[in-house]
């Protein structure tokens, strides 16, 4: 028995053919099989129904095998049939069989004579079979029949060629002996896939219809038209016997009278029938798998790595283990813990390339977007200097003031405190948001239980929104602490004596001269009359912002200095997908060739924001919304005298100091609290009292029900992965040193050259 891991692999083949027809997937492995090819009423049908010895193909005239039928013969002492599409199901009447298939056949084809490449898979346990996996393919035809499609002729070529161009499949060349050999479509459609006449094994049947006087003993012989794999010869039961219901055991024995008889088969008797092309396609596909098993092995086990992750999840929950629900419940709550912390904290296992997410998208908001809405209520010239002139003659009253008051600087200064509530609490929300996000995000893994992952959601969500309402409370009662006294003896604050001095220009604080702040593409906005959008690599340095063709840098194409500029928000245009703002100068001079403003796009609003931010560190303030729709204002307003004046500038230059600590402070402060009091705390709460208010929501049973199709899919999956093990196994048992018959020499192949 020296070939018994041999014979455990053929059922072995089929087991996985099986797994992966079941799971719904091409069989990508390309696993060894045979392919019968032939013309119609060649004997196809009628060889493989001698093998298994019972009649239960489809007869009749034209096309009748219509779809690939994977045939699986296993050697079993119960004789008995199974279909994968009725899977429990054993068929002992092998008429039903045959009802079964043309049923099969006609619910994917229709009544009509079409085909489909969609196959049927049988499979037969008998005590008269040998191991061996057949496809029986549809006849070739030359012309359309009925309601045939004119192109069945390619169609059926199509379908037999996806089959037989696989360097795994065997192919079965039947040709009828009263037919010219020379001219057998089936020897042509394996020469085109095989030129090497590697796979082909050819079959004579009909030789009992063989007119008077000839005979195809040089066939057979391998001396007229050669095969590498040689030729064998059966005879198949004539219309008149299937008609007349013949026992295939009885044609058995008049096949084997035959060769015994015949005077030109006589020597090769033994060569001869069906017996022994059943034992030949045994042994010579066998020897195929083993040739084929290096490179099977191999995609084994790229297919059980592909599967590892996947099934990882499944491995340790078996139904069988009473601990399952609770092990799955511990184990899926601590990796949302882990992975929520990973998106928070950063990775470098499994990071999104494709956008800014979790902890990322928050430094972004904490570092680019806060400050800029906090710059962006903070810089308002007109506003602030109007403002301070009605406060100081305010708390001057009927009196016309000597000295610059002290309690209009606090009212300015607390007024310009009070707009920070609004940035700082927007903050929170657009936070809130990201962590809601991330919540869903990181729950994705546990869709293998509905109710687990709602509850979760529901859970870390709540608490969440707990959390946002306290840190709100903390946000403003930080402002409301700075409200609670200015403090001018503060080392950073400039002090009344310098504020006097002190010129609004040299204010303004400006980065190091040519330090280069951002780079990046953007896309300038033209009306297509001006030569429309086009795409540049943006430099903005501390005093200009520059563009060129590429980001090489060689060849500028413009630099416009940054004096004068401001920013603007601008509407996305109908049907356009980017995000846009503009550039203007504040004085009404064209920025760029006839333009008052230019139009820059992004791909996305995180990217605006970004360089607005980028803008905002070179000196490039957003445009107040009051400059726009500001009404005339009151003569009075402005008609100041000199003394009241350099009241307004004093004032002006120790508030625009002072909020400039504040600034500084709350844009410390604020991201430090939301830190602590809600993305912290979310994290703490999850590894901490998740779970037990997870086990407090409910019956855990209901709680880690499986969804219906996660179940199907766990069992499908878990079901591939344990074939794969397994052939993986059985595979490794093999002997290097199993019994095989090497292929046959090449012999002299020309005519098939020549035929074609």
């Amino acid at each position: 028995m020296g070939n018994r891991g041999m014979e455990d692999l053929i059922p072995l083949i089929n087991k996985l053919q099986d797994a992966f027809s079941s799971i719904g997937q091409s069989c990508n492995l390309d696993l060894p099989q045979i392919a019968v090819v032939g013309g119609q009423s060649a004997g196809k049908s009628s060889v493989l129904e001698n093998f298994v010895g019972r009649d239960f193909l489809p007869r009749g005239s034209g096309i009748v095998t219509r779809r690939p039928l994977i045939l699986q013969l296993i050697n079993n002492k119960a004789e008995y049939a199974e279909f994968l599409h009725c899977k429990g199901k054993k068929f002992v009447d092998f008429d039903e069989v045959r009802a079964e298939i043309e049923a099969e056949t006609d619910r994917i084809t229709g009544s009509n004579k079409g085909i489909s490449p969609i196959p049927i898979n049988l499979r037969v346990y008998s005590p008269h079979v040998l191991n061996l996996t057949l496809i029986d393919l549809p006849g070739m035809t030359k012309v359309a029949v009925g309601d045939q499609p004119q192109d069945i002729e390619h169609q059926i070529r199509d379908m037999l060629l996806q089959f037989i161009t696989k360097e795994s499949c065997l192919i079965l060349a039947v040709t009828p002996a009263n037919t010219d050999l020379a001219n057998s479509d089936a020897l042509k459609i394996a020469k085109e896939v095989d030129p090497q006449g590697l796979r082909t094994i050819g079959v004579i049947t009909k030789l009992d219809l063989m007119d008077e006087g000839t005979d195809a003993k040089d066939i057979f012989e391998n001396k007229l038209l050669p095969l590498r794999r040689g030729y064998i010869g059966v005879v198949n039961r004539s219309q008149k016997d299937i008609d007349g219901r013949k026992d295939i055991r009885a044609a058995l024995a008049a096949e084997r009278k035959f060769f015994l008889s015949h005077p030109a088969y006589r020597h090769m008797a033994e060569r001869m029938g069906t017996p022994h092309l059943q034992k030949a396609l045994n042994q010579q596909l066998t020897n195929h798998i083993r040739d084929t098993l290096p490179g099977l092995r191999s995609k084994l086990q790229s297919q059980l790595l592909s599967l590892e992750k996947e099934v990882e999840e499944y491995k340790n929950f078996r139904p069988d283990d009473p601990t399952r629900k609770t092990k799955a419940l511990l184990q899926m709550v601590q990796q949302f813990g882990v992975d929520f912390e990973k998106c928070i904290e950063g990775s470098g296992d499994q990071v999104d390339t494709n956008e800014l997410s979790g902890g990322a998208k928050i430094n972004r908001l904490f570092h680019e977007r806060f400050p800029f809405e906090l710059v962006k209520i903070v810089f308002d010239e007109k506003e602030l200097r109007r403002e301070i002139s009605h406060a100081i003659k305010n708390v001057h009253g009927v009196r016309t003031g000597l000295f610059t008051p002290d309690l209009a600087f606090e009212a300015i200064v607390k007024k310009q405190i009070l707009k920070l509530k609004e940035p700082s609490l927007k903050c929170v929300d657009l936070v809130v948001s990201e962590l809601t996000a991330l919540v869903m995000k990181c729950a994705v893994k546990l869709n293998s239980y509905p109710r687990l992952r709602e509850e979760t959601e529901r859970i870390v969500t709540t608490h969440v929104r707990e959390r946002e309402g306290k840190t709100k409370d903390q946000v403003l009662l930080l402002i409301d602490i700075e409200l609670s006294y200015i403090n001018t003896n503060h080392e950073d604050f400039i002090g009344f004596a310098n504020a006097q001095q002190r010129n609004t220009a040299a204010n303004k604080k400006r980065a190091i001269p040519n330090q280069v702040i951002r780079k990046g593409w953007l896309t300038i906005n033209i009306s297509i009359m001006k030569g429309g959008s086009k795409e540049y690599w943006f430099v903005l340095t501390a005093e200009s912002l520059s563009w060129y063709k590429n980001e090489e840098e060689k060849e500028k194409k413009y630099m416009l200095p940054l004096d004068n500029l401001k920013l603007r928000d601008v509407e996305k245009g109908f049907m356009s997908t980017k995000h846009i703002f503009a550039i203007f100068n504040t004085e009404q001079r064209n920025v760029y060739k006839d333009l008052r403003q230019i139009e820059l796009a992004c791909d996305s609003q995180d990217d605006v924001d970004s360089w607005k931010a980028s803008f905002l560190r070179a000196g490039v303030y957003p445009e107040k919304d009051q400059e726009e729709n500001e009404e005339p204002c009151p003569a009075d307003t402005f008609s100041m005298d000199p003394q009241l004046e350099r009241q307004v500038e004093t004032i002006r230059n120790l508030v625009d100091s002072y909020i400039g600590i504040i600034n500084k402070s709350i844009r410390d402060l604020v991201p430090k609290t939301i830190m602590h009091l809600m993305i912290n705390s979310a994290k703490d709460f999850i590894h901490s009292e998740l779970l037990a208010y997870l086990y407090s929501s409910g019956d855990q049973n209901s709680l880690m029900e499986e969804s219906a199709d996660q179940a199907q899919r766990r069992d499908e999956m878990l079901r591939m992965y344990h074939a794969l093990k397994e052939a993986l196994v059985i595979i490794g048992d093999i002997s290097a040193n199993t019994i095989s018959t090497p292929v046959p020499p090449p012999v002299n192949d020309s005519w098939m050259q020549e035929a074609r």
